[in-house]
């Protein structure tokens, strides 16, 4: 299914008044207002979902910065979102997508069908000349019935074997992946094997997804084909869920890491690479360095 919904087709969903349920997802990285600026202007009718609480557990370094919620309080968040049984919902955020596709990949995991972003977000919208509203949204709660475990997921066991298998592919800026830069995790590098694959590289200048056929030939640049098993990580699990959007456009599924390198550079025991070689093999080779040795950024 195309996760995407453009401005044109969600506006005249709102103007046939078919049930639409909007998200509003606002979060960045070094950014904790996203409620603010919903405040300040969003979709009408959107609510406001916060990711850091609606959307992940409490930071553990066993699991990571953002972890996976439990599956009863995710349904319970979406209920108070409005949500009943086989609603469309439609997510965005200010920032290409890249926080609201957490709420897409979660929603759909969780058993929602149609599950949609709004391709170029909030931008989109407001340079269509589309009217916004400030102030909150309150729903009237709704009743959707969630499960769990319906797109791929793996985790670090399975990450660490992944590259023998099939393809993993890192979702952060080039800089982290090689280890020259990294703001808040404590080993910098990337997961031996892995792939570097900058969610930035699935958009356009306005924060609109590159057109399916470029972005399968993005992905195939980097060794994505069909029948090759593709999993995905980034630094919590939220950006990474993105690039799974990105591979689905283009025709290929792909499993996400929900735990990523914040959990994976918070165990010892796993070892991390650096440079911009996948770095893979059991002799730590490529400039992987073993649990405990070398210089590993901290």
């Amino acid at each position: 299914m195309n996760p995407l919904m453009d401005v044109a087709g969600l506006q005249a969903r709102l103007a046939d008044h078919r049930r639409t349920v909007l998200l509003d997802v606002r979060w960045a990285l070094g950014d904790p207002h996203g409620y603010r600026h919903y405040l300040q202007e969003h979709l009408p009718g959107a609510v406001f979902v916060d990711l850091q609480t609606e959307l992940a557990a409490p930071a553990v370094p066993e699991r990571g910065r953002h972890p996976l919620p439990a599956a009863e309080d995710f349904e319970a968040g979406a209920r108070r979102w409005g949500i009943n049984d086989g609603d469309v919902v439609v997510a965005y955020d200010d920032s290409g997508n890249m926080a609201a596709a957490r709420v897409w990949w979660m929603l759909r995991n969780a058993g929602l069908a149609e599950v949609y972003l709004l391709d170029g977000g909030l931008a989109a919208w407001r340079a269509a000349g589309l009217p916004l509203e400030a102030g909150p949204v309150v729903p009237e709660p709704g009743r959707v019935h969630l499960t769990n475990g319906k797109m791929p997921a793996i985790d670090a066991a399975a990450a660490a074997a992944w590259p023998d298998a099939g393809l993993l592919l890192d979702a952060r800026a080039g800089e982290r992946y090689r280890g020259e830069f990294e703001p808040i995790d404590p080993r910098a590098g990337h997961i031996p094997g892995a792939i570097s694959a900058p969610t930035s590289e699935n958009v356009d200048g306005n924060g609109r997804f590159l057109a399916a056929g470029a972005l399968r030939r993005r992905f195939e640049s980097l060794g994505v084909r069909d029948g090759v098993q593709v999993a995905v990580y980034c630094g919590s699990g939220v950006t990474a869920a993105h690039e799974v959007a990105a591979l689905e456009i283009a025709g290929f599924p792909a499993a996400l890491y929900p735990g990523s390198f914040s959990e994976w550079s918070n165990n010892p025991a796993l070892p991390v690479a650096t440079g911009a070689e996948p770095g893979r093999g059991s002799g730590w080779p490529g400039g992987t360095t073993p649990p405990g040795k070398g210089s590993v950024a901290l």
